[in-house]
């Protein structure tokens, strides 16, 4: 089975100029790959509906930490206005997988959890971003509780066994 999903990659800002651009900040770690002149997108809305697509990057370069993006077709301000506020989407199977113990967010949902020693602890139910950094939720045998996904927390990423070796906060689990 085909995998037919578009993962957000960039969220428009606002047009740019006169002559139809529009500034991009980047939702992935490699924009010079991911929005290069040539890549087919999809402008999403806010609850994953396809506003438009697929557009054609026509040129692409880097502008202070966003981008700056000219789709072909669109030669104005006022064609990119509807989309300000919108995301790029691109298909999952076009980007590249992640490397080492990196992983996709969404596929964070379902993997377990444990500690160094192999203690099950429970699995991830869900994700949240806080001003803080990102927060997973974790469904233990007891009752749930909150786990920043930072370095000094998540130890391994085994995406294959879809399991995350941790190391909770001080106080986070009561024995």
């Amino acid at each position: 089975m085909a995998d037919d999903r578009r993962l957000l990659v960039g969220r428009l800002r606002r047009p740019h100029g006169l002559k139809g651009e529009v500034t991009v900040f980047p939702l992935t770690d490699r924009p010079d790959d991911v929005l290069a002149a040539g890549r087919q997108i999809w402008v999403v809305d806010t609850a994953g509906d396809v506003l438009a697509g697929p557009v054609e990057i026509e040129r692409s370069r880097g502008y202070h930490r966003e981008w700056l993006l000219k789709f072909r077709g669109a030669d104005s301000r006022d064609a990119l206005e509807p989309w300000r506020n919108s995301f790029i989407a691109v298909p999952a199977a076009e980007l590249p997988p992640p490397e080492g113990d990196e992983v996709y967010l969404h596929e964070l949902a379902g993997f377990g959890v444990r500690r160094e020693d192999g203690t099950a602890l429970g699995v991830v139910s869900s994700l949240y971003e806080l001003p803080s950094g990102l927060m997973m939720e974790v469904q233990g045998p007891r009752r749930e509780f909150l786990l920043p996904y930072k370095k000094e927390f998540v130890l391994e990423v085994d995406r294959a066994a879809r399991r995350l070796t941790v190391r909770p906060p001080e106080g986070l689990i009561e024995e």
